[in-house]
């Protein structure tokens, strides 16, 4: 990288966490549910990524893809009548890519009682240029303790990731497939 590109680069002010979070909010239908009458998990995994895709793009400013799903916990089934609450915010930025991290939460529909988490997944996304190029993103600024909290859990995330892909990578180059 040249000394220009790293200087547009660090010119890039920063946005805080509350600059690009968002909730998308969905009633469970029967067309959402499987085998067992309970929603689908491809279909909650959908909303997170859909409420994740609409983060890294407001963070970054454009274009980004989902570049992988780090960790989807389902806690709780998910019932037709239901309103869901998936809420996302950027929790860690690197040069590049966003770390996104995304709670579900359920309601009935026609109850006023409390929404209740059933399940959490954090992804990665890479901001990309029209051509599909990687482009940098803003820094994310963690607005409170918890979220400074959250940015220190995903930096430990990201090391993890790249430790298993490395191990990964040096496996198979010691026994490749045959």
């Amino acid at each position: 990288m040249t000394i220009q590109a790293q200087a547009t680069e660090a010119a890039i002010p920063g946005k805080p966490t509350a600059a690009s979070r968002t909730t998308l909010s969905h009633i469970m239908t029967a067309a959402d549910t499987n085998l067992l009458g309970t929603v689908h998990g491809g279909v909650i995994m959908k909303l997170v990524d859909d409420a994740a895709g609409a983060v890294a793009g407001r963070h970054s400013g454009g274009p980004a893809v989902t570049a992988s799903m780090d960790e989807m916990a389902f806690l709780s089934p998910v019932r037709v009548g239901d309103l869901v609450h998936v809420h996302a915010q950027c929790n860690w930025t690197g040069r590049t890519s966003m770390e996104i991290g995304v709670r579900v939460m359920a309601e009935r529909w026609n109850e006023s009682t409390p929404a209740q988490q059933v399940g959490s997944a954090y992804l990665v996304f890479a901001a990309v240029d029209a051509d599909g190029k990687s482009r940098s993103v803003p820094p994310v600024l963690p607005d409170s303790e918890r979220n400074a909290r959250r940015f220190q859990e995903a930096q430990i995330r990201r090391t993890h990731r790249l430790a298993r892909r490395r191990a990964i990578r040096e496996l198979r180059e010691q026994q490749p497939d045959e």
